[in-house]
């Protein structure tokens, strides 16, 4: 049996998209998975069970990467084409079963969106991350044992997402101070090598006995095995968000130009807290430009993020209490 799946190009859209995979992996286990993605996601998708491929989609002038994406499928007769991408390539197939996501819809979340492809939307299962036991091993290096660890993301794809640094900067020293949620904790920043002129006032305002310098020294993979071994997540909304919500581990994301309703991260133990200004009011101010407009993040006080963490740490400590609970 053989499936292709055609997903995104974007990091976090990719990441939101494993959940679907997943789902068939678990209900055809002895499936080959052809998996067609942006080069910079495929990464994400070389540790699937029953992987036979990853087709990398790069985009050509005049949408030719569509037409060579077709040959190179064409000569397969697939059992079932998953096309996230609403394209005609899926119309241009052999196959059996054929599934495409319903039109788009920003009030409703991207997992739940994305699972009415297979009509699981009233149970959409959640996005997961596939490592391997090298990229276990470089996370180990990265992150050796010790204290607990403060995961932050301070850049995103765009700069009007992008909250302040120095509020970055102060919102640790908050959460790790004494009187924090991870006091003494160490703190690890994410981003890649582009990102580093957006998070070095990060990275110089923590004692280097408590950083865990991560910048570019990761693969995809690699981080999220990073940060499976971390305490807490905050971040913008970003492809690491999404990433750190599939591994697993509480997470915070912190929005303003942005659906929440559609983007927010996924699990029991995530939350996000956004900007005092609709998302509305933001992308409708004079002059406004996602491609080269500032950050529109300012409405979001360090103190509001604050207490949105702490009060996601505090649900992350009552259920950890649950089991302990049930067995006394």
């Amino acid at each position: 049996m053989r499936i292709l799946f055609v997903t995104a190009t974007r990091i976090g859209d990719a990441i939101l998209s494993t959940g679907l995979l997943s789902h068939l992996i678990d209900r055809y286990p002895e499936a080959r998975i052809t998996i067609a993605s942006g080069p910079v996601v495929s990464p994400l998708f070389m540790a699937v069970p029953g992987l036979e491929r990853v087709i990398e989609l790069r985009k050509r002038r005049f949408s030719l990467h569509w037409l060579e994406l077709w040959q190179q499928c064409l000569p397969q007769r697939w059992d079932i084409v998953i096309d996230l991408r609403r394209s005609a390539l899926s119309w241009l197939l052999f196959t059996r079963d054929r599934r495409l996501p319903p039109p788009a819809n920003l009030d409703v979340h991207r997992v739940t969106h994305l699972a009415a492809t297979l009509g699981l939307e009233n149970s959409p299962p959640a996005p997961t991350c596939w490592t391997q036991p090298q990229d276990d091993s470089n996370a180990d290096q990265l992150i050796p044992e010790g204290a607990p660890v403060l995961a932050v993301a301070a850049a995103a794809n765009w700069p009007g997402k992008q909250w302040r640094p120095e509020r970055f900067v102060e919102l640790i020293g908050r959460l790790t101070g004494p009187d924090g949620v991870l006091p003494h904790s160490r703190v690890a920043i994410l981003g890649t090598a582009q990102e580093l002129g957006q998070v070095k006032p990060l990275l110089e305002s923590i004692p280097p006995e408590r950083l865990l310098n991560l910048v570019g020294k990761t693969t995809l993979p690699v981080a999220a095995a990073a940060l499976r071994r971390c305490a807490l997540f905050i971040g913008n909304d970003s492809g690491l968000m999404h990433m750190s919500a599939a591994v697993g581990i509480p997470t915070l994301g912190l929005f303003g130009p942005s659906h929440a309703s559609h983007y927010a991260p996924w699990g029991d133990l995530t939350a996000y807290v956004r900007t005092d200004a609709s998302y509305d009011e933001l992308v409708s101010a004079p002059g406004y430009d996602h491609r080269n407009t500032g950050t529109v993040m300012d409405s979001l006080s360090v103190d509001k993020a604050e207490a949105s963490a702490r009060d996601l740490w505090r649900r992350v400590k009552a259920s950890a209490d649950q089991p302990a609970r049930r067995q006394t």
